[in-house]
């Protein structure tokens, strides 16, 4: 039996290799974007071609002994099996219509995928005629729209086919979502014995959106490089390190007194540090809960969070125990917001909403929490200020500098 393949087959690969002669480098740009857009199409209808043996090819994996013929094909070609079973799953899809779109080279693989997730998302009972009305739907809005907006534009396609059953449709759909997050919820920690740990959580959608918009409001917002200006290596953080700075700011500002009652008393954690060391900013604290501090980590924490100071004597009695009124109360900071606007550090734009209170006198040196003691800086600023390596220089105008200790 010939092979009706082979032809049409050699015919491609002989125009590939005369496409190969031709070097792109001397073609016009009109000449290369013609190329690219045609080319595209082309990948789409081989894809196509590809799909429809697919769909047939069962008895591949019947006469080698295969696994399947997507693992058949994946050894014979070295791909991987996931974009061979993608296919294959694109090939069993009921109806003929999105393949049919990327034969005619109108709809790409990873449109077709976005349209099949979409149809299967749709009620089971759905109405067949419903279902080809939301195939076709998505078929022609992937002429103007990708990936990403096909699968915004898929995630509602009920209220497109079917409005009257979106809203009930909806509602099981997220509480469907809801019982499955909660069933899989998780939070482990881990000390890799090194001064970090980690955290690993599997939370619902919502908590985790809801975790992002807390975390944004700590991050910098974006702006350009400000050339060696002070400040701006916060903005060369990778975002990665930058919500994380932002998580452990988080979880330094959470209230006590809106934390539940443990033994009795709000949620707190107490650092033990003598007086000398909190002065001089050198030593180590030890806290309730077992950890250690440096000094100048324990002097920023008791200047902004609601952790409470203990500081101890030489002899380790209690000498003072810090209370909330040594932190700014909430006008206080509303009108240091209205007088510094932002990070009073210079040259740095971060705003007065993402920005923290700062005693220009440390309260361990007699500082006082009132308005002209305080001051704004962001949390990058606020953790230099702190850091002993540096020196902080309040300025008149109300402007704060720092020089590297040398």
């Amino acid at each position: 039996m010939s092979n009706t393949y082979a032809a049409p087959l050699d015919a491609v690969e002989h125009a590939l290799d005369d496409l190969a002669t031709i070097a792109p480098d001397y073609r016009s740009t009109g000449e290369k974007k013609d190329a690219l857009v045609r080319l595209s199409r082309i990948v789409a209808r081989v894809e196509a071609e590809r799909i429809r043996i697919l769909a047939v090819s069962e008895d591949i994996a019947v006469e080698t002994g295969a696994r399947s013929t997507a693992h058949w094909l994946a050894a014979e070609t070295r791909d991987g099996i996931g974009q061979i079973r993608l296919r294959e799953k694109l090939a069993h899809h009921p109806g003929t219509r999105i393949v049919e779109a990327m034969g005619q080279g109108t709809v790409q693989v990873a449109q077709a995928r976005e349209i099949v997730e979409a149809l299967e998302r749709l009620p089971k009972n759905l109405d067949p005629e419903l279902r080809d009305k939301g195939e076709a739907y998505l078929i022609t809005e992937a002429a103007h729209f990708g990936p990403p907006e096909l699968r915004r534009l898929g995630a509602r396609l009920l209220e497109v086919i079917a409005p009257e059953d979106a809203d009930e449709a909806e509602y099981q759909r997220l509480l469907a979502e809801d019982r499955r997050a909660r069933a899989v919820t998780r939070l482990t920690f881990r000390d890799r014995g090194d001064g970090s740990g980690d955290l690993h959580a599997r939370i619902p959608m919502p908590v985790l959106n809801r975790l992002r918009t807390y975390l944004e409001s700590y991050t910098s917002p974006r702006r350009n490089p400000l050339g060696g200006t002070l400040g701006n290596e916060v903005d060369l953080l990778p975002a990665p390190r930058r919500r994380g700075e932002a998580f452990c700011a988080l979880l330094e500002n959470l209230p006590a007194n809106a934390l539940p009652k443990h033994g009795g008393t709000a949620t707190s954690v107490m650092v033990m540090i003598t007086l000398d060391q909190l002065r001089e900013g050198v030593g180590v604290a030890e806290t309730s809960t077992g950890d250690t501090l440096t000094a100048d980590q324990t002097r920023r924490l008791a200047c902004q969070a609601g952790i409470i100071p203990v500081v101890l004597g030489g002899k380790g009695e209690i000498l003072d125990l810090g209370r909330s009124k040594r932190l700014f109360t909430g006008p206080q900071r509303k009108a240091m917001a209205i007088r510094d606007r932002g990070c009073t550090a210079d040259g740095c734009t971060i705003p007065a909403a993402w920005c923290e209170a700062h005693h220009q006198q440390p309260w361990s040196r007699g500082g006082k929490t009132n308005l002209a003691d305080g001051k704004l800086l962001c949390p990058f600023h606020h953790h230099r200020a702190h850091d002993p390596a540096w020196q902080t220089h309040h300025h008149p105008n109300g402007s704060t500098t720092f020089h590297r200790r040398t």
